[in-house]
C-alpha cells in the first residue's frame, strides 16, 4: 500500500472514529432525565399525641427521611422518583420513594403501604397496601393551599393534611382501632416536582 493510500484510509479510520464519538456525545445528551423533588408531611404535634394515647405508631420506611426539629415538630421528606404532572391543571401523578408502616401497639396489627404518589387528579396521596394492587387515598392537602411553578418546577404548600376517609376505613380495619377518620388533621404538606426530560 502506497503511503499516500494509507494516509487516506488513516485519515478516513479517524474521521469515523470522530463522528462516531460525537454521535455517542448527542445521544448522551439527549438521554431522558428524571423528574426531581420531594413531598414533605409534618406531623402536628395534636397528632402525634393523640395517635401515640390510642397506641398507633407510624414508621416512614427507606427512601423516605424522617426528621425532628424542637421547634417545628416531627416531619418525613419521601424523594420524587418518577411520574408526570401538571399540579396547576390537577392532572397527572408523582411517584415517591419510600413507604409507611402503621402498628397497633396494642393489638400488635400493622398495616405496609407501598407505592407511594400524589395524584393530581384526585389531589390526594394515596398508597399500595402490602398485597395488594389497587391505591388507597390515605391523605388530603387542605387548608390554604397554594400552587406556583417556576420553569419546570412546580409546588404545592398545603397549611392543612387530612385523612382520608377511605384510608381511615382501610387502617382502622387493618389495625383493629377506631382511632382514624375521615377529615383528622395530621399536620400540613408541601410537595416540590421538577418535571423530568
Amino acid at each position: 500500500m502506497s503511503r499516500t493510500r494509507a494516509r487516506l484510509v488513516a485519515a478516513g479510520a479517524a474521521v469515523v472514529l470522530t463522528v462516531t464519538g460525537l454521535s455517542g456525545v448527542a445521544a448522551a445528551d439527549t438521554a431522558p432525565v428524571a423528574p426531581t423533588g420531594s413531598a414533605v408531611v409534618h406531623e402536628s404535634t395534636a397528632f402525634l399525641k393523640d395517635a401515640a394515647l390510642s397506641g398507633v405508631v407510624v414508621i416512614p420506611l427507606p427512601a423516605a427521611t424522617p426528621s425532628y426539629d424542637s421547634t417545628t415538630g416531627f416531619s418525613t421528606t419521601f424523594p420524587v422518583t418518577g411520574g408526570d404532572a401538571n399540579l396547576q391543571g390537577y392532572y397527572g401523578n408523582v411517584e415517591l420513594g419510600g413507604s409507611l408502616l402503621f402498628i397497633n401497639v396494642f393489638t400488635g396489627k400493622s398495616a405496609l403501604f407501598k407505592q407511594l404518589a400524589f395524584s393530581a387528579d384526585t389531589f390526594q396521596v394515596t398508597g399500595v397496601l402490602a398485597g395488594g394492587a389497587a391505591p388507597v387515598a390515605l391523605l388530603d392537602p387542605a387548608g390554604m393551599t397554594d400552587i406556583t411553578r417556576s420553569g419546570a418546577t412546580q409546588t404545592v404548600t398545603s397549611t392543612d393534611l387530612k385523612v382520608d376517609a377511605e384510608g381511615a376505613q382501610v387502617l382502622d380495619g387493618k389495625l383493629n382501632t377506631s382511632f382514624f377518620k375521615g377529615g383528622q388533621s395530621v399536620g400540613d404538606f408541601t410537595l416540590t416536582f421538577t418535571a423530568g426530560s
